[in-house]
């Protein structure tokens, strides 16, 4: 076990940052592409912690419990300072007549996500938890862009208010933080026409609203050490003398905690 774990050490890249691993379905497995909102936080964390990607487009709660010991092992050498969660929307559709497809009965999630909260919180003393309800979607948009591919989907807007309201509740009798999507996202008077590349996949805007959102958790919650991006250290930050030089040619620039992101304030 110990020549195993000196292995995995070697094979590490360094210095180790923190981890922040976001766990859940196609909202995340997308989350990296077109301004998404896994690459606004990585963009924002850039020399502060590790953006870990694990998912698993068209996946529910059942599947997500099937894998958590294998995305999760309780004996890794290191654990994650953060796991953001969003499993529902999947979940949320309707029965399949044939007992195929994702629904997952509204118990049955509610009791799946207690679980993955309880196997994520076991890591270690250090790991925080963020849920993701189901966010909101556009049916007529889901229907002119998927309905060819995939028929009728079963999934409504008020069905994934329901199982939002489930993983809120779930959250809030075990004292995690959550983040309700399905209101958030409906704070936008345009949310329909902006928020969605498909009706249910979240394009630039939406994206933002999460990450926003997310930011909010990390920036108010009584975490020790904070996981605020602000608040956290800055990777080899130190002035240096090869560090770019100003307009006098003369004083160097530390541009270490530069942030390079176009035409939008972050808190």
């Amino acid at each position: 076990m110990r020549e195993r774990e000196r292995e995995r050490e070697r094979e590490m890249v360094g210095p180790v940052r923190p981890e922040f691993v976001l766990f859940g379905s196609s909202i995340v497995q997308l989350s990296f592409g077109d301004e998404g909102w896994g690459s606004i936080l990585a963009n924002l964390y850039a020399r502060k912690a590790d953006i870990v990607l694990r998912g698993y487009s068209g996946w529910n709660s059942r599947r997500a419990l099937e894998v958590l010991d294998k995305v999760f092992p309780k004996d890794a050498n290191v654990q994650p300072s953060l796991v953001i969660v969003y499993f529902g929307g999947n979940d949320s559709v309707r029965p399949n007549p044939h007992g195929l497809g994702s629904h997952v009965p509204l118990q049955e999630y509610k009791e799946n996500m207690r679980k993955i909260a309880i196997h994520l919180k076991s890591l270690s003393k250090k790991t925080r938890l963020i849920f993701l309800s189901s966010p909101p979607i556009n049916e007529e948009q889901i229907r002119s862009t998927l309905s060819k591919q995939l028929g009728d989907l079963g999934r409504t807007n008020e069905s994934c208010r329901i199982y939002s309201e489930a993983c809120l509740e779930v959250c809030r009798e075990m004292n995690v933080e959550a983040i309700d999507l399905w209101s958030a996202l409906q704070k936008r008077n345009d949310w329909l026409n902006v928020c969605f590349k498909d009706g249910i996949h979240l394009a630039s805007e939406g994206s933002k609203i999460v990450a926003k959102e997310i930011l909010k958790v990390l920036r108010e919650a009584d975490w020790e050490p904070s996981l605020y991006w602000k608040s956290m250290a800055t990777e080899f930050s130190e002035d240096s003398p090869y560090d770019p030089t100003g307009v006098d040619a003369k004083t160097p620039i530390n541009v270490s905690n530069w942030i390079f992101q176009e035409s939008f304030q972050w808190d």
